[in-house]
């Protein structure tokens, strides 16, 4: 079966699939520059073990070293994936020149002039994440620290991503999502939950006193159930992050789908956001058991995640990826996860929602439940496969085959 005919089958339903196409090419999905170096950085030594809460698991060929060598893998990506990639980047991936080196507190953003540069000539958006672990100012605690000198310079760190993020957003011309986490929390059970939550409260309100331009600028705060080493305790928990955002009109929830409990489904906390607030933010992963970050896949999860977004308001979603897979090829891992979830948004965009928003209102749960199981089989790949020609990207079964050449004639030749 070719496009015409699925096309054909899918109006039959009353969806316009040319349509569903077109509005995707211009929904932009930030692809996370950390996949390509295992969170490494560029403020560091790069062999220094991550702390926060942060892992990554495997060693596998070809790893970037330098920010050339991510540049050049980032592009490599962009050539595989259909859709409006966007970049996101985190604090430590500044690019210091001259033998100049800033510590966190003290970044500036001409620190990030060759990645405006690199988005410029691209066309692509960016957007920037303070980076609270892997320092030595980690005690483990950041934000929350009751020790006021570190408890300052991250909050002089937060300050300083606030300028950069208006640099990014000014110079590119598209708004840039500044998402604020940090791992504070305690192994074990602590005997004060409040004192460090009150600490937090104080930092995030300090650093959002830092002037931006909410047109232009949009902070968030992103929760977290657990972590490595934060077992027991966690200061931006669900509750925390949610209760703070609702009371500011300059930041919005950013929800992880890895960072809750295994049986809770950030599909269902979509709509609940949205009732309140106009923007929502999400980072799409895949969590195995716990925030594990493995490659997003096209699996149910997903599938609800992107369908929620659409009937929501896919205008009303900054939408961006989170994992990092050492374990397996990371160009691959990358361009699968983007193209993954651009084909949840395609499918999403593909159901025929007021109708089966009226079979629900009326009752008609028999036909409803009949009929959301047969869109599974419907033939959604021949209208995959126009997306990616619309994109002038390469199909399903083309664009690995891509990736295996650029690991044997780049990576494969990385110290």
């Amino acid at each position: 079966m070719g496009f015409d005919e699925a096309r054909r089958k899918y109006s039959a339903l009353g969806v316009d699939a040319d349509r569903a196409i077109e509005k995707l090419k211009t929904v932009p999905v930030s692809l996370h520059c950390w996949q390509g170096d295992d969170v490494r950085g560029f403020d560091t030594d790069p062999e220094k073990a991550l702390t926060g809460g942060i892992q990554t698991t495997g060693n596998y060929p070809g790893r970037a070293g330098s920010p050339q060598e991510l540049m050049a893998d980032i592009d490599k990506v962009i050539s595989l994936v259909p859709g409006q990639v966007k970049l996101n980047l985190h604090a430590s991936y500044a690019i210091f020149e001259d033998g100049e080196w800033a510590d966190r507190d003290k970044l500036e953003p001409r620190h990030f002039k060759k990645w405006v540069d690199f988005c410029r000539d691209r066309g692509i958006g960016c957007d920037f994440n303070p980076t609270f672990f892997s320092h030595p100012k980690c005690d483990p605690l950041t934000l929350s620290s009751p020790c006021e000198e570190t408890r300052r310079f991250w909050v002089d760190h937060g300050r300083a991503c606030i300028r950069i993020s208006q640099y990014l957003a000014e110079e590119l011309g598209k708004p840039c999502v500044m998402n604020i986490w940090a791992g504070d929390g305690y192994k074990d059970v602590p005997a004060d939950r409040i004192g460090p939550r009150l600490r937090y409260k104080r930092s995030f309100d300090e650093i959002l006193s830092e002037p931006f331009d909410k047109t232009k600028v949009y902070p968030c705060a992103e929760s977290k159930v657990f972590g490595i080493g934060v077992e027991s305790y966690t200061v931006g928990s669900a509750e925390w992050c949610l209760k703070y955002a609702s009371g500011r009109d300059d930041c919005i929830c950013l929800l992880d789908n890895g960072h809750y409990h295994p049986t809770e489904l950030v599909s269902d906390k979509i709509s609940s956001i949205l009732t309140y607030d106009e923007k929502l933010a999400l980072h799409v992963t895949r969590g195995v058991r716990w925030d594990s970050d493995h490659v997003v896949l096209f699996d149910d999860e997903t599938r609800e995640i992107a369908k929620e977004v659409v009937r929501c308001g896919i205008d009303r979603v900054f939408l961006a990826l989170d994992y990092f897979d050492a374990s397996i090829n990371r160009i691959s891992a990358w361009a699968a996860g983007f193209r993954n979830f651009q084909k949840a948004l395609l499918f999403g965009l593909l159901q025929p929602v007021e109708e089966l928003k009226r079979l629900q209102d009326c009752g008609g749960f028999s036909k409803l439940m009949v009929m959301q199981e047969e869109l599974k089989t419907m033939p959604f790949g021949d209208i995959w496969d126009e997306y990616c020609r619309a994109c002038g990207k390469p199909l399903d079964g083309e664009w690995y085959p891509l990736c295996e050449a650029y690991e044997r004639d780049v990576l494969s030749k990385r110290g």
